[in-house]
């Protein structure tokens, strides 16, 4: 897969170093999937969730962190919507805002 928005995972790693390596295994994981449907994603991320709109949230570092990807399965490109810890990606789902991130 292409991952379009790889600055944000690298800021956000800077930011919350304890991040830092759980992004990159998933960054790895990811860039070397060629996933066709949600059903592959689950493969590979057994907990991800589909939350309508093309948008698909990611646990990241047991659940300490989450990641809001935008697939293109057609185009094998996942653009990153969010990074946040669990904190900051539950103030989103309050405010109703999450499928348009």
């Amino acid at each position: 897969m292409v991952i379009i928005a790889e600055k944000i995972i690298n800021e956000f790693a800077k930011k919350y170093p304890l991040s830092a390596f759980a992004l990159n295994k998933w960054y790895k994981q990811v860039i070397n999937a060629d996933w066709k449907d949600f059903h592959e994603v689950r493969k590979t991320f057994n907990s991800t969730d589909s939350i309508g709109n093309d948008r698909y949230v990611f646990d990241i570092g047991g659940n300490k962190y989450r990641l809001v990807g935008m697939i293109h399965f057609t185009k094998r490109t996942i653009y990153i919507r969010f990074i946040g810890t669990h904190a900051q990606y539950e103030q989103i789902c309050k405010s109703g805002l999450i499928t348009k991130i």
